[in-house]
């Protein structure tokens, strides 16, 4: 159909975008078409296309097998995999098999039917095409990049993936692994297998086989496999051991002048290509676009040698994405690659230099022309960013093209070239840059520095017209660059002085022709050839004819309805003089016009002619026409091509039809007439293609009927409300991410109405890009298929790969913003006959002296005329508009503005006050109607930011207009005490009673909150010393204590920091660190007498040697120092270390310490008070109790004769004692030692029998002994065994005796009856108060009944007698009784604890049962105080086995 073509950049980032079969046609995948290419012959020449993809195709295979060549297969993103007949063109079959992208295809080399795919999920599928059956694997749950079928086994597959892991799998076997090759640490990018079978070695020194495991011939059957990734390597690996024998990194080539930096991560795609009958050579790519061929027999710079190498600029120049061979039949063996830089080479492997070179496009064809100098130099602005210049008439090379993209930046939407300079080419951009290229020079661009604001639509060259004044007397050049663009605006450009000015033409059609009104925007502009007159297009269809160089309007063209798109004047040589001023257009409509404009510019009018009907009228086209051109070789014959994809060959004359041609894909933008083949036409469009076909061999005469529709039903069914979007690679590490193949962004093609629309937009962005398989593991983000759905998340179950899927914005409809005037603009809405009454209305009202009756412009019926009529209307119609539009419908701040617009600003503020709706804006517009209204108005901005809880933001207000305490009561109210201390502190002096105050509210605050450090910083910020230290000393523990006591000490609270450091050294004592408890007392002075109580303490402890360890303590206390008696050691210590003697004075004499001693109040013993803390009770409980004589030794230490016998296991000590309290005492110390060895003794005991080997039967028999072992939770043993901590068992090392006092069992037992009337009291009472209420509940009503009694030990003897009532009257008596027996105890007994008697009688005899320490009499007395005392329930259960 097209004679040369050059066809769509080759898809990007694919392993195999192409292929090329034994006859030498090369299949090439381009966005979602594969181009035929014949590669046979000494050039190249596009065949045909294989179209039926709905997205971009990823890959591409021929069969390589005799008769089947020409069947190939494709796969897309569109998950589909077709056969194609290549012959024919058509579509053979198409499997669905998989559920996503499909990423690779490869037809196996060794069984014709087999054909594998692989996609992102990892799923491997099979096809037979003689069957047209599918089979299903998931060997990995990784993303596919590539894979290949082996030539040796035809169940063999190699599939590479993303994370550099490649399997080898057996497809005979449902995708079993046979091994997974690990050594790549990035994506796998190419795999390709050795064309030779076996596994033979290629080193040529057998020190190299033995360093790489001795790799031989006939080892084990297998074969090599090649793969390259993007960590810069290719690895050989044996495919029977699964390793890799060799590895070849990239060498770094010099380019350009300057090395690769090896530190610097370069743009890279590794491809990799085993040439057949060369299993020891490999073709790879590199860095910058070379190709490398490896000799795998050699080593170090030898091993690869560089493609083209013969003459400069034979390689590419950037990366190549895949790489095919062929061994055509006259035995020369070509090598076809694919690259980033556009262009197909193809190379000689024998010589391994270039062939030839096809230069392919990446993106629209947006304009295309000859120049009219150099004949055959055609120019393509593209839509890649790139223009090329291409000489159509080299016999050497067909494809000789030079590409210009210095400077440009952008899609190059324009093109011109200069009428007589030779290769000098204007060019426009899509970001709205003019610029002028010298095409034979390598100099960038001259670029002018005035810019459109939008799309450059046409360029031309002409005569300058005013304000510039060329001439070419004085040597300036005789044209000037006229630039037309999307914002409908027409710049003069000077192209001698690029950096200077350029003028808008309108100004000139202005002044010239007395236009007062506002011209219509200009879409696009034709200069006659003869210079005399230009025709200007203009959006409303209009086109305009003016004569230079003044721009006097000639002639107004009103047939167009649509904006012109294309202007063409025909040509002026040989040709008859009355066709020399026809002038073709097209517009947005699909009618072609013609005008003849003869008379009009033979005969210039006194004023502006109005043309409303063609010379000639051209119809045949379906959709709007993008450009046209007469031939230069024909008289009135014209070629117009359109958005229905064809392009018509017209006789204007007759309004005939010539041909259509109809080789495009997509709509065309751009045609032009060869220069030098009457029979050659040129045309580019939507498809990235350029294509030359002749007209005498089109088949067809007129356009397709109804293609629009029949275009728009394809393409709906094509893509049912979803468009895949491409996919972008998510670059770990922020890297930039891979470029795409060709446009990423949409350049409309005209302005305003003749923009792309949405659908053809979503076309061109999804049909410019290709598939770029995401690099980097984690994140893969996409766009969706549905763009009316949320933002959703879903995580692959097999791949474990986050997919994060995003609503495409750009097609969601955005909210159109609420009206200011929503009546107004509701009655621009009516029909067209009110809306034309409406336009006389108010003309009659601005024009007449008595306007209409009953109109009045902004009210009623008229509101809206307000906005047009004088400032009175323009006020009413804000009146209606707020009381009516915006009142009513809620919206008060519209209301508020429009009362700002018509100046009542203190209304405005006063409503929006009202509504509560003022905001900073309104407020920062206060000002203007005084400092009165400001402040009120920022007071109740203050307000209403309280009630939407921003009360820093209100505080602040406040300060604004000086109102500092409020702004402070403000924040204090709100409990933002911080902000508040901080405000007075910065703007009020510091004695302010206000930051007092602030401060003391704060710490109470945070006291009930239990932030006690922070409320003493508050308390001694206020002041208040004394407060500081009592809250830090409610923590109560040590460091709280020291704390405190410290902090009253040097804020001059004397007796406060002496009762904090006394107790804080009272728990230190406690914890028996009697280090740190002397130094808390030694800051005060006046404690002297409580360091000399815990120096007395601490030997005391170490006396004892009690269990519990001891945190630190003074060497005066450590037992190797330790004299004979504890008298002597107290006075000792007391007079080295604190200077406390005998003979002291004064403060230290020992009656002032003493007496001293006496006042202290210490705390109450109780029988529930811990062992560790008897230590420190019993030298207050002694100390303030024994009389003052000299004469005696001791000093303090006076105790009636008589031996207490103090527990130590180290050594007994006998204390004299002179009064019966401190006899209690020490009896009382006496008693809870004698109690914690009880325990201790009995807890040994049964642990080391249950540690024991269990007896025999002859040493212990069935019955109560196992009942008894059962209850003192172990088991009896033999008479004489021997434990190793206590010695025999028949032993106790204490008097167990002491624990059985009959004074101390009678008081608790006293105290037990007591407590149990007390609670029955108690409970009566409340019972009875419930009763008189009416609130005893059903519960209380059955648990009312006969409270059980307790008998004491005085009621013993009467358990005889029948119960007697519980009444009030009795629990009262019985009191009374008890009460009394408990007075007459003795005072000692109930002063000092004692332990449990009756506890202590059930565990001596739960020992006797298990060992014969205890005697009998101690196990009499026993069970004799059990029976008199032992009278409460869980005892009497407990001594049940004992008594009976």
């Amino acid at each position: 159909m097209h004679e040369r073509s050059l066809p769509a950049s080759p898809n990007w980032y694919c392993s195999r975008c192409s292929d090329v079969n034994s006859s030498g046609l090369l299949g090439v995948g381009a966005k979602n078409i594969i181009y035929l290419i014949d590669v046979s012959a000494s050039s190249c020449r596009v065949v045909g296309e294989l179209v039926g993809h709905k997205d971009f195709v990823s890959s591409f295979s021929f069969c390589q097998h005799a008769g089947q060549s020409h069947v190939c297969v494709s796969s897309s993103n569109d998950g589909s995999v077709r056969f194609w007949d290549s012959d024919n063109k058509v579509l053979i079959r198409e499997h669905a098999a998989h559920q996503s992208p499909v990423a690779a295809v490869h037809w196996s080399p060794l069984d014709k039917n087999l054909v594998v795919s692989g996609d992102e999920k990892g799923v491997v599928v099979c096809h037979w095409h003689n069957t047209g059956d599918t089979a299903s694997f998931f060997p990995e749950p990784r993303t596919i990049f590539c894979l290949t079928c082996s030539p040796h086994t035809w169940s063999s597959v190699a599939v590479g993936y993303k994370d550099g892991m490649i399997v080898l799998i057996d497809v005979s076997k449902k995708g079993e692994v046979t091994h997974r090759l690990r050594g790549h640490e990035d994506e796998i990018h190419s795999l390709a297998w050795s064309p030779l079978a076996g596994e033979d070695a290629f080193y040529s020194r057998p020190e190299d086989s033995e360093a790489n495991d001795g790799v031989s011939a006939g080892d084990v059957a297998g074969c090599y496999l090649a793969s390259g990734s993007k960590d810069q390597t290719v690895r050989i690996w044996s495919s029977s051991k699964g390793k890799a024998v060799m590895t070849l990194k990239l060498p770094y080539l010099k380019k350009r002048g300057s090395a690769v930096d090896p530190g610097v991560k370069e743009r890279l795609w590794l491809h990799v290509h085993w040439p057949k009958g060369q299993p020891t050579q490999l073709v790879s790519s590199c860095f910058g676009g070379e190709l490398v061929m490896w000799d795998l027999t050699r080593a170090g710079k030898q091993r690869w040698t560089l493609f083209g190498t013969s003459s400069e600029g034979q390689n590419h120049s950037r990366i190549v994405f895949s790489v095919s061979s062929v061994r055509l039949q006259d035995d020369r063996e070509l090598l076809i690659s694919t690259s980033m830089d556009r262009e197909i080479k193809c190379w000689d492997l024998a010589s391994l230099d270039c062939c030839w070179t096809l230069p392919t496009l990446g993106g629209f064809v947006y304009a295309l022309t000859f120049s009219p100098v150099g004949a055959g130099c055609l120019a393509l602005g593209v839509g890649d960013n790139m223009i090329r210049v291409w000489n159509t008439l080299t016999t050497q090379n067909q494809y000789d093209t030079r590409s210009f993209w210095q400077g440009i930046k952008s899609k190059v939407t324009a093109l011109a070239w200069h009428p007589q300079k030779e290769g000098s080419l204007s060019f426009g951009t899509d970001d709205g840059k003019v610029g002028i290229y010298d095409v034979f020079s390598n100099r960038p661009p001259q670029i002018s520095s005035s810019y459109h604001r939008k799309t450059v639509y046409t360029l031309a060259w002409g005569p300058p017209v005013p304000p510039m004044s060329f001439g070419a007397a004085g040597g300036k050049p005789s044209y000037s660059l006229y630039s037309c663009a999307g914002e409908g605006v027409i710049l003069q450009h000077d192209p001698s002085r690029l950096s200077g000015d350029a003028a808008d033409i309108d100004r000139l059609i202005r002044d010239t022709n007395s236009i007062k009104h506002k011209l219509s925007p200009h879409t696009d502009l034709r200069w006659k050839p003869d210079g005399k007159v230009v025709a200007i297009g203009n959006e409303d269809g209009c086109i305009d004819v003016y004569e230079a160089p003044a721009l006097k309007l000639l002639c107004s063209i009103q047939q167009h309805h649509k904006m012109i798109n294309t202007l063409r004047w025909h040509h002026g040589h040989g040709s008859s003089p009355e066709l020399h001023c026809l002038l073709a257009s097209g517009s947005s409509n699909a009618t072609v016009y013609v005008h003849d404009l003869r008379p009009v510019i033979e005969n210039p009018p006194e004023s502006p002619v109005v043309m409303t009907e063609p010379f000639r009228r051209l119809c045949g086209h379906t959709s709007k026409i993008t450009g046209m051109a007469w031939s230069p070789h024909h008289e009135a014959r014209l070629v117009t091509v359109s958005y229905d994809a064809t392009a018509q060959v017209w006789d204007v004359l007759p309004e005939a039809a010539v041909c259509n041609y109809r080789g495009h894909s997509g709509y065309l933008l751009c045609v032009d007439w060869s220069p030098v083949d009457p029979d050659a036409i040129w045309t580019g469009g939507k498809d990235f293609t350029l294509q030359e076909w002749r007209v005498s061999k089109q088949e067809f005469k007129k356009p397709p009927k109804g293609k629009k529709m029949v275009d728009l039903k394809e393409k709906m069914k094509a893509n049912p409300k979803q468009k895949r979007k491409n996919k972008k690679a998510s670059v770990a590490g922020g890297a930039t991410p891979p470029e795409m193949n060709g446009e990423t962004v949409t350049g409309g093609e005209k302005a305003a109405g003749q923009e792309l629309s949405g659908e053809e937009e979503e076309d061109e962005v999804g049909s410019t890009n290709s598939a770029v398989p995401p690099s980097g593991n984690g994140v893969v983000v996409t766009r969706p298929l549905n763009v009316y759905t949320w933002l959703c998340v879903c995580v692959c179950n097999c791949t474990g790969v986050l997919c994060i899927l995003y609503p495409d914005l750009a097609l969601l409809k955005k909210k159109k913003p609420r009206s200011m005037l929503p009546i107004s603009t509701s009655m621009d809405h009516r029909p067209k006959e009110d809306l034309l009454q409406d336009c006389i209305t108010l003309a009659s009202v601005k024009h007449s002296a008595a306007p209409p009756a009953g109109c009045v412009p902004g009210q009623g019926e008229h509101v809206h005329l307000g906005l047009f009529s004088d400032r009175q209307a323009l006020y009413r119609m804000f009146e209606a508009e707020g009381t009516l539009g915006h009142v009513e419908a809620g919206h008060f701040d519209s209301v508020v503005y429009l009362r700002l617009w018509s100046g009542d600003l203190q209304g405005a503020l006063q409503l929006a006050t009202e509504r509560g709706e003022l905001n900073d804006h309104l407020l920062s517009l206060a000002p203007m109607a005084g400092f009165e209204v400001w402040s009120r108005t920022a007071e109740a901005f203050a307000r209403q930011l309280c009630l939407q809880e921003q009360y820093l933001k209100a505080a602040s207000h406040l300060l604004s207009i000086n109102r500092l305490y409020p702004a402070v009561d403000l924040l204090r109210s709100h409990k933002l005490y911080r902000e508040a201390i901080a405000l007075v502190k910065a703007r009020l002096p510091a004695d302010e009673p206000v930051l007092k105050e602030l401060y003391t509210c704060w710490a109470g605050v945070l006291e009930r909150d239990g932030h006690f450090s922070s409320a003493a910083k508050c308390y001694l910020a206020a002041g208040a010393s004394f407060d500081a230290a009592k809250v830090i000393a409610r923590k109560n523990d040590v460091a709280s204590l020291r704390t405190a006591a410290s902090l009253a000490r040097l804020s001059g609270e004397a007796s406060l920091a002496q009762s904090l450091a006394l107790r804080c050294a009272k728990d230190l004592a406690v914890a028996q660190d009697w280090t740190a408890a002397q130094d808390v007392l030694s800051s005060q002075d006046s404690l002297l007498v409580h360091r000399l109580h815990l120096c007395a303490a601490e030997l005391l402890a170490a006396l004892l040697a009690d269990p519990q360890p001891c945190v630190s303590s003074h060497p005066w206390a450590s037992p190797g120092r330790r004299p004979s008696s504890i008298q002597d050691r107290v006075r000792e210590v007391w007079e080295e270390h604190f200077g406390v003697s005998q003979t002291s004075a004064g403060q230290r004499s020992a009656t002032a310490l003493r007496q001293e001693l006496k006042s202290v109040e210490s705390p109450t013993p109780s029988a529930n008070i811990p062992l560790r803390q008897v230590h420190s009770l019993i030298p207050y409980s002694t100390f303030s109790r024994v009389p003052v004589t000299r004469a005696v030794p001791s000093p303090f230490y006076h105790f009636p004769p008589g031996d207490i016998r103090v527990c130590s296991r180290k050594r007994p000590k006998t204390l004299d004692h002179t009064e019966g309290e401190a006899k209690a005492a020490a009896d009382s110390l006496q008693a809870f030692v004698h109690y914690h060895r009880l325990y201790q003794h009995w807890w040994t005991h049964s642990a080391q029998i249950q540690s024991r080997v269990p007896l025999s039967a002859a040493d212990s028999s069935p019955g109560d002994g196992a009942k008894d072992g059962a209850v003192n939770g172990g088991v009896s043993e033999p008479e004489g065994s021997v434990c190793p901590a206590t010695g025999s068992f028949g032993e106790l090392d204490f008097d167990a005796s002491v624990l059985l006092s009959e004074h101390h069992a009678a008081c608790q037992a006293t105290q037990r009856s007591v407590r149990e009337i007390q609670e029955r009291l108690a409970a009566m009472v409340l019972q009875h108060s419930r009763a008189q209420g009416g609130q005893l509940h059903p519960e209380e009503k059955e648990a009312d009944g006969p409270i059980v009694q307790t008998s004491t030990a005085s009621e013993s003897s009467d358990s005889q007698r029948p119960e007697e009532p519980e009444t009030l009257l009795f629990l009262s008596t019985k009191m009374s009784q008890q009460q009394k027996l408990l007075a007459d105890l003795p005072d000692t007994v109930k002063m000092f604890p004692h332990p449990d008697v009756v506890e202590c009688c059930l565990v001596l005899l739960h020992l006797s049962k298990s060992s014969p320490a205890v005697s009998e009499s101690l196990r009499q007395q026993a069970k004799d105080l059990l029976r008199k005392h032992g009278t409460s329930p869980a005892v009497l259960k407990a001594s049940q086995q004992f008594l009976t």
